[in-house]
């Protein structure tokens, strides 16, 4: 197949996964070959694309790399077997109709070069006719034809030698048979139970996966994150897992050895050599097909289970990220500690630090006065609008503390919000961030981190690696590639949906911005603290390294403030100006004037302004933007409350109403932080009074929501909330309840690390649904998880 014509195939292939034309397919995949960003395609060439959005062509760009590695490894397997001299016209055919990697395998199997195998060495004893014969003709007595190969000289002693010689053949035959291990793996994908036990002694180390000790679950049907678990346990030598052929798997055996027997043309019709090959039939399943689907299966459903696991990773994470900002505010960061205090960061409304200070107000010091006044001086010093509390170890008490000061300084702007901390010690033993401040205490960096990530929770969490953000469920278990790739992919739609202020922005951030490199991002800031602030957009070209193209990618998503040129400021790219000038010229007013008039803007026809280059979705989005340029997408700043007193996990009572900020989403629920440094879950039926598949349908990380505690289990760290604030504790219904994810995916928050960096989260239950019947339960949330056992 010629080059062209492969990549119009490709083209087709993802145009019809997409929902798109062939044409779009293909204009997409050229831009992402000359080096364009998906999200300056997305923005800034849907003439060219048709209007793809980000979410197609984040799925076109994967797709395109799978496809593209299935076919170089088409290449290699027909040039592999090519060599061989083996292959036919029919095999040539089958392997370019190969849509998988795991198909194409299937093909390649018989000629991939192994290790000398029993079926290898059997044939080399000359045992292969014996195995053709008895096949051919079922009327031979297997002993005595066996007899006349018999060869002390080549290793077969006796005829029983050579019968497991030639059993060895068949067997290796029909496992290598691509159409029969494709029949069967679908129908084993289908059918297929996994099945785990606990491993002998492991009971009490095992502990955390005690719900999986006797479980049976459909492969087709289990939830990505228990799959996960049970991996990982297995992983750990807690757990066996099986793959049985059905819920009856002694039936789902024998169906799998007849399909095996009819692909052979083997029946039991009372001939002396038919007992001889159905035995080979049910050793050819049981000891090689079987246990070769099993890890096959298995690799699959983990590859989508990962998947999943990334998607929601990467949802949580785009939800953070785009989390209102508190703006330009002054605002004193306070990492909270008790043995080695409490750190201090004040940063002025452009993030620059201005002060830092160390107070003991905790045990064992107990400075409580002397920590008071410390602050008290710093926020009437710098006029401190917000004070930011890491939600670490004892963030409750800290956060006591700071609604003292508030008292103290009598100024009834000045805020406190507690601030997730998460990554926030990767932040501070980073290479930027010792660049950044060189001379400043490991711990103090945390601080100030804490306090910027309140005014631009963007521009901050961009410097740390997006893994140690921790939002996501079982990140350490998914292949990290991928979910570095995926993370990343994300970071650079949000940093370029929002937009980038060139002139005050780290390289951390101008790096995430389409067509910026970290060499490239670092030469902006170099110019910037030489020559002064930029003026114009097109100045950006005087930095080295940063040539047309470059610019071309970037300049839309760079803004300038207070430049010498309006648009400058707004996601207009350099390239448009033309066509806002034809507006400008059409509407007889000043560019200025022009800007913000949302009533004139909207009456004007887009269709007057296009051109070759052009068309109406650009302008429309080029007269959108100039309604309100250098629109902030992120939503406006609110602050949880925590309820004064509930500030351990001791402090909660069946039946409290708290409010709280939703820190991660999972595929079974929401946890929420409600200020006691233990999560509670809020599980996916407790979400809403109406049917949820999807829990970020309702919510997302960073909402604020109110919840009742439904149970609460102080020894095992388990708290179980409900959205649906009618719900009665200790009552349970068939769709409540979770599996204890807390040890098998979800770590719980640390006690003395804050939980930086780690996934939180603890099991828990939902209540009942209005108008379900609920029977009281001694332990409501050992009576979720059971119900959630029977599935």
């Amino acid at each position: 197949m010629s080059d062209i014509k492969l990549a119009q195939q490709i083209a087709q292939t993802i145009a019809d996964e997409i929902g798109a034309q062939a044409a779009q397919a293909r204009a997409a995949i050229a831009l992402l070959d000359e080096g364009a960003s998906v999200p300056f395609i997305a923005r800034y060439r849907k003439e060219v694309t048709g209007g793809l959005d980000d979410t197609q062509l984040r799925n076109l760009e994967t797709r395109l790399t799978y496809l593209r590695e299935l076919e170089d490894r088409r290449a290699a397997v027909l040039a592999s077997i090519d060599e061989q001299g083996k292959l036919s016209d029919e095999l040539r055919n089958d392997i370019l109709a190969a849509d998988t990697k795991s198909r194409l395998e299937d093909l390649y199997l018989p000629y991939k070069p192994k290790r000398r195998t029993r079926a290898q060495i059997a044939r080399e004893a000359g045992l292969e006719p014996l195995a053709d014969g008895l096949l051919a003709d079922p009327m031979l007595d297997p002993q005595v034809f066996a007899a006349g190969f018999v060869d002390a000289g080549k290793g077969v002693a006796d005829a029983k030698a050579a019968l497991e010689g030639a059993r060895a053949i068949v067997m290796e035959r029909w496992g290598e048979d691509a159409a029969l291990v494709g029949e069967l793996r679908a129908w084993l994908s289908t059918t297929g139970v996994i099945r785990a036990r606990v491993a002998e002694g492991k009971e009490n180390e095992g502990a955390k996966y005690r719900d999986y000790f006797e479980h049976a679950e459909p492969l087709a049907k289990i939830p990505s994150h228990r799959l996960l678990a049970l991996f990982r346990a297995r992983r750990e030598e807690i757990l066996y897992l099986e793959l049985d052929p059905g819920t009856d798997a002694e039936a789902g055996h024998q169906y799998a050895e007849g399909r095996v027997a009819y692909r052979a043309g083997i029946a039991d019709q009372g001939r002396p050599a038919d007992r001889w090959l159905l035995d080979a039939c049910r050793l050819a399943w049981r000891a090689k097909l079987h246990m070769h689907l099993l890890l096959d299966l298995f690799n699959q459903a983990r590859e989508k289970a990962e998947a999943e696991a990334i998607t929601v990773f990467g949802d949580n994470l785009k939800d953070l990220l785009l989390a209102a900002p508190a703006g330009p505010k002054t605002v004193l960061g306070l990492d909270p500690g008790i043995r080695t205090g409490c750190k201090v960061a004040v940063v002025d409304a452009t993030g620059k630090l201005v002060a830092t200070d160390t107070i003991y107000p905790h045990e064992p010091r107990r400075q409580w006065e002397q920590s008071l006044q410390a602050l008290k001086h710093l926020c009437s010093k710098h006029d401190v609008e917000l004070i930011a509390i890491g939600n670490g170890t004892a963030s409750r008490e800290t956060d006591k503390l700071a609604g003292e000061v508030i008292s103290a300084c009598g100024n009834p702007k000045l805020q406190k919000v507690v601030v997730s901390e998460a990554g926030a010690s990767v932040y501070s033993a980073s290479e930027f961030a010792a660049r950044e401040f060189p001379d400043l205490d490991v711990s103090i960096r945390g601080a100030v981190s804490i306090a910027r990530r309140l005014q631009d929770p963007l521009a901050e969490l961009v410097k740390i690696e997006p893994k140690a953000i921790g939002v996501g469920q079982y990140q350490h278990d998914v292949d990290q590639y991928r979910l570095a790739r995926a993370l990343e992919a994300r970071v650079e739609d949000c940093v370029n949906a929002v937009g980038v202020h060139v002139n005050t922005a780290s390289a951390a951030l101008l790096s995430r911005v389409s067509g910026l490199s970290s060499t490239v991002a670092e030469n902006i800031v170099r110019h910037r603290d030489e020559n002064g602030p930029f003026k114009r957009r097109k100045d950006l070209l005087k930095v080295a390294r940063l040539g047309d193209k470059t610019f071309e990618q970037c300049a839309g998503f760079l803004r300038i403030a207070d430049g010498d040129q309006p648009l400058d400021a707004s996601a207009v790219h350099p390239e448009a100006y033309p066509v806002v000038e034809r507006i400008v010229a059409a509407s007889a007013r000043p560019i200025k004037a022009l800007i913000g008039d949302g009533s004139f803007l909207r009456a004007l026809k887009a269709e007057q302004f296009t051109d070759e280059k052009f068309g109406v979705p650009t302008v429309r989005d080029i007269l959108k933007e100039l309604e309100k340029p250098g629109r902030d997408p992120r939503p406006d700043f609110k602050a949880a409350r925590f309820a004064d007193g509930v500030e351990d996990i001791k402090d909660l009572r069946e039946g409290m109403v708290l409010e709280g900020v939703v820190s991660n989403v999972a595929a079974f629920g929401a946890f929420v932080d409600i200020g006691v440094h233990q999560d509670g879950l809020v599980h996916i039926s407790a979400l809403s009074d109406t049917f949820v598949k999807d829990p970020r349908d309702v919510v997302k990380a960073g909402d604020i929501v109110k919840v009742k505690v439904l149970e609460v289990d102080v020894a095992r760290k388990r708290i179980a909330l409900t959205r649906r604030l009618d719900d009665t504790p200790g009552q349970a219904t068939s769709r409540a309840g979770a599996r204890d994810e807390r040890g098998a995916g979800h770590a719980g928050r640390r006690e003395g690390g804050g939980g930086r960096g780690q996934a939180r989260g603890n099991g828990g239950a939902g209540g009942n649904r209005p108008g379900q019947s609920a029977a009281p339960a001694n332990n409501a949330l050992a009576d979720a998880f059971a119900r959630a056992k029977r599935g």
